[in-house]
């Protein structure tokens, strides 16, 4: 019977270790009230004028926080420069040449800075206000962001090459990958709508459009006229056809076999995802509870909280 109970502690603690590991239930969404009341509104300043002078940096902003969280969570590691002794995240295959809104970051760290008096508001939080009132700047709703991450101290080049999913993947590979967060099936589509903002390279879905049947032919013969066989990787197609509107176009898009990329039109491709993405294509209202839902449980995946990790003086690098 000890043995018994003592695998029965050890089993109960490993758990408790990977919840923690895996997500918080310690943010709280008027964490800066005290300590610098302004620091949300200074943030939504900067980026209204950030995402009006650029409508794509919205969508930007927004593909900074997850591709934050997916890497050793939500911890600001995405804005960690390469150094000596850290092989920063940027360098990452789906984050080379590819991620932007850094500039951005810079300012909003700056101004918020200036407003608290001292450096109190995280990179990490910084990014996730960002990504909502991007979002919101875009058409779409808001929800309540919670606060209180630290930043960390690592950046993980390899860590982002395994953990950032490809355009490429199976609705199998994707479900695996969100599973590896704590995300769920729901989660996965729900997140997926954030391609109903912005813009991808030739290099990530030229294979479809040349190769898959999954897809509407005058479709197909459009993007064809963008992104040749061979040559022009860089030029550019929008994630949906609505592509300046945080709206529900993605889904009815994916409906109508106009996914652009390959991991998007497998999740509505004859499988266990189908009736959600026909769900939220003719109903925003379930679309957008859900998402602000997701996007508030991707946001709490591994942060750094009380002592851990730090709040930088610079996103770009430590302290």
């Amino acid at each position: 019977m000890a043995g018994g109970n003592g695998f029965a502690y050890i089993f109960l603690a490993m758990v408790v270790v990977l919840l923690a590991a895996t997500s918080s239930d310690a943010l709280s969404t008027t964490f800066y009230n005290g300590v610098c009341p302004n620091a949300l509104s200074t943030i939504k300043q900067v980026v209204t004028a950030a995402v009006n002078s650029d409508r794509r940096m919205g969508a930007s902003l927004l593909r900074l926080h997850f591709h934050d969280c997916f890497v050793n969570g939500c911890d600001g590691s995405v804005l960690l420069d390469s150094t000596s002794t850290i092989s920063g995240e940027k360098g990452a295959g789906g984050n080379f040449n590819s991620l932007r809104g850094f500039d951005v970051v810079d300012r909003i760290k700056a101004a918020v800075d200036r407003a608290c008096g001292r450096p109190v508001v995280s990179c990490a939080d910084i990014l996730a206000v960002a990504a909502r009132d991007s979002v919101v700047q875009l058409g779409g709703r808001s929800w309540n962001v919670e606060l209180g991450r630290r930043d960390g101290t690592t950046s993980s080049q390899s860590a982002a090459n395994n953990a950032l999913p490809g355009p490429g993947l199976s609705l199998q590979a994707l479900k695996a990958n969100f599973r590896n967060v704590g995300l769920n099936e729901q989660d996965l589509v729900a997140l997926s709508g954030g391609h109903s903002i912005g813009v991808s390279k030739c290099s990530n879905f030229k294979s479809r459009i040349y190769t898959e049947t999954n897809i509407d032919p005058n479709f197909a013969r459009n993007l064809r006229s963008t992104c040749p066989r061979t040559g022009g990787d860089n030029r550019l197609g929008p994630l949906d056809t609505s592509a300046t509107r945080f709206d529900t176009q993605y889904f009815k898009d994916l409906v109508n076999r106009r996914g652009l990329l390959h991991s998007d039109q497998v999740l509505f491709n004859g499988g266990s995802t189908d009736a959600l993405v026909r769900r939220y294509s003719t109903n925003p209202a379930a679309f957008a509870a859900d998402f602000g839902k997701s996007m508030i449980k991707m946001g709490k995946i591994r942060v750094l909280e009380g002592r851990s990790g730090q709040i930088r003086r610079n996103c770009r690098r430590t302290n």
